[in-house]
């Protein structure tokens, strides 16, 4: 942990417009060679957060849960790499099908259900761990893996509240 700083910050969005709204705001930050995990139960918000996130990298197409195609790319600011590992047993499955690579270190890889690649995962990454599903809203935790992704937390203000679609000048709830 660096000294006097938090590497991990939540926050609530009310509804998948302020989940998008939150991921757009974050993509300010993002960096070529960037790797987030999303980690949520299915249902939980983890392809809303990634059209978010597209959206803020000013993607226009339609981005969809590559569920069967396990990885695709969009192009924006920064080249997006959506993968998603539901359909996948574990890490070994994910690496030998080649859906972590070289190029990806010119944009940004945002992996869906990214436990299943456990300790092939880089320690440096952004953390976007979501607790809720159905209608209520949604607990975001982001924990950056390292003082490079600190970056992403700096564009939450430090005061309490809930991120929406009209409020996508977020503000984060707790701080650990």
């Amino acid at each position: 942990m660096i000294a006097g700083q938090s590497l991990e910050r939540t926050v609530i969005t009310a509804d998948a417009a302020g989940t998008r709204a939150l991921a757009a705001a974050l993509a300010a930050a993002a960096r070529p060679g960037d790797m987030i995990s999303l980690v949520g139960d299915l249902g939980a918000g983890k392809t809303q957060f990634a059209k978010g996130f597209g959206a803020g990298l000013g993607i226009g197409d339609t981005i969809v849960s590559p569920s069967f195609v396990l990885m695709a790319e969009y192009h924006g600011r920064l080249p997006l790499f959506h993968v998603d590992l539901y359909r996948l047993a574990d890490a070994a499955e994910a690496l030998a099908g080649g859906l972590i690579d070289d190029r990806q270190a010119e944009g940004v890889t945002l992996v869906e259900w990214a436990e299943r690649l456990a300790d092939a995962l880089a320690d440096e990454r952004l953390d976007i761990l979501i607790d809720g599903g159905g209608d209520e809203p949604r607990r975001i935790t982001l924990r950056a893996g390292g003082a490079g992704y600190a970056r992403y937390l700096d564009l939450l203000p430090a005061t309490a509240g809930t991120a929406s679609a009209d409020t996508p000048a977020l503000t984060a709830g707790e701080e650990r």
